[in-house]
């Protein structure tokens, strides 16, 4: 406290050399003189200031005794109001009791027709035909508002109203009709476009594409369904009569379940590329198998083409497998028909393996895709069961998505591996036909040879004999 009074001592002394001793003093009867004069004009601003202190007071209390007059004309205005308040209560609810004597029967009325607003108020929220007609639902509101308040009664019109509107809800839910409204792109952006509402069900733009309707506007699906359900939307936009086939979803115009469901499911290249490296393994499989079958199946039937050529030619030509056997018999016809069965067995074992090329690679393939498809369902399947045991099994739409998954390279597998047992059965057939044509003309070949042979000995056989018996007989001692 000391320290405080000495800081304000202080900066007075401060402020009264400032003031009073600005001109520094020569002498000591100088600085006498100083001195008297700050005290005179100190002693003069105090009396201002208490002349100045004494008008704000009387102020204030001028200001205080108006204050509490208008407190006290307030608290006399509230007390009015008060009394006001509790009349105006006793005769409200007596005005109530009069209006609900008076309306007897009307008030069980008056809450079916609030039951039937209600609703039909919360069918139109969910209605399509709401787009094309909007009004409805502050026509509503305010039917509803005003019947509860049971200050106003309903008008005629309006309860005739409500009727026109359930009758027309009914009405245009059966039909299918052509308007103009805002659509919201995928984008983002909104304009005006010709839809299509096929009842309370659906709605489409003018090319087809569906529609989702939420909070009374319609937006365009960012993913559609299949190309197929596109273009029944573009005929029924653009037909007037007649039984037009349309895809409806019966669970609603807000994307329904059904409608969500033909959406979400992948189309084949999703499914295929659901497979995996496991699944482009299997595919290309597949594409070496078709491929290698189709140029098989081509170079066999060039081969038939010459060996058919072939058949009709009586001269070899080493052009064909057929042309190469017979140059067996050709180069050396005089052989024996042990040693030309041998030589010609020879030549369609050596043609043999140049018409089975690749068989054995097809069979392969058909074997091994079935099982790779196998092995990639298994490894889907522990990568399924490994988020389940992290993630749990709260979503069974994620589980079967990704059971689903897993079994994709299984029906790879399989896609792969009929056709190309389909392929190989074909190709081994069209080969063997080649073969059995090489087997049985060679045995032709050898049956023609043994025969010609057997001829000739025969023939040969006869004349020895006639020598034996014309050549005389030893003669004996």
């Amino acid at each position: 406290m000391k320290t405080i009074i000495k800081a304000a001592l202080f900066v007075l002394a401060g402020a009264i050399s400032g003031t009073a001793f600005s001109e520094q003093a020569l002498s000591l009867d100088e600085l006498l003189k100083q001195v008297e004069k700050g005290q005179v004009a100190e002693a003069r601003d105090n009396r201002v200031r208490e002349r100045r202190f004494l008008a704000e007071q009387t102020s204030q209390q001028q200001k205080l005794t108006d204050a509490r007059n208008t407190l006290n004309q307030k608290e006399q205005q509230a007390a009015q109001l008060e009394k006001l308040f509790e009349e105006n209560e006793r005769l409200l609810t007596s005005k109530q009791s009069q209006l609900k004597e008076r309306m007897g029967n009307l008030t069980e009325l008056f809450g079916h027709l609030i039951s039937a607003s209600g609703d039909l108020r919360g069918v139109i929220d969910n209605s399509l035909t709401s787009v094309q007609y909007p009004d409805r639902t502050a026509f509503l509101d305010q039917l509803i508002e005003k019947m509860s308040g049971a200050e106003q009664l309903p008008q005629m019109q309006e309860i005739e109203r409500l009727w026109f509107e359930l009758q027309r809800e009914m009405t245009e839910s059966g039909k299918v009709v052509s308007f103009t409204a805002p659509v919201t792109s995928p984008a983002g952006e909104t304009s005006e476009q010709t839809v299509v509402r096929v009842g309370s069900f659906n709605a489409i733009t003018a090319d087809g594409h569906y529609l989702t309707y939420d909070n009374g506007s319609l937006a365009q699906l960012a993913r559609q369904p299949a190309s197929e359900y596109l273009q029944w939307g573009q005929t029924l936009s653009t037909s007037s009569t007649g039984l037009t086939p349309f895809g409806i979803d019966p669970t609603g115009p807000s994307g329904g379940s059904f409608l969500s469901a033909l959406i979400d499911s992948p189309s084949l290249v999703e499914r295929w590329h659901q497979g995996g490296v496991i699944g482009y393994i299997i595919s290309g499989l597949g594409v070496f198998a078709v491929l290698f079958a189709v140029l098989k199946l081509l170079t066999l039937a060039v081969v038939n083409a010459k060996v058919k050529s072939q058949l009709r030619s009586n001269k070899a030509n080493n052009n064909n497998p057929l042309g190469r056997v017979l140059a067996v018999h050709e180069q050396d016809p005089n052989m024996d028909s042990e040693t030309l069965e041998l030589k010609l067995s020879e030549a369609i074992i050596r043609e043999t393996p140049k018409l089975e090329h690749g068989l054995n690679l097809l069979k392969i393939i058909a074997a091994v895709a079935p099982l790779m498809g196998l092995l990639g369902t298994v490894t889907g399947m522990i990568i399924t069961f490994q988020a389940i045991t992290i993630f749990g099994a709260g979503d069974p739409k994620a589980m079967a998505g990704g059971i689903s998954g897993a079994l994709v390279t299984t029906v790879l597998g399989l896609i792969v591996a009929i056709p190309t047992i389909l392929l190989h059965t074909l190709v081994n057939g069209k080969a063997r036909g080649l073969i059995n044509i090489l087997v049985e003309q060679s045995t032709g070949i050898i049956a023609q040879h043994t025969e010609a042979t057997q001829a000739t000995q025969n023939s040969a056989q006869p004349a020895s004999a006639n020598t034996a018996a014309s050549r005389p007989e030893p003669v004996t001692a």
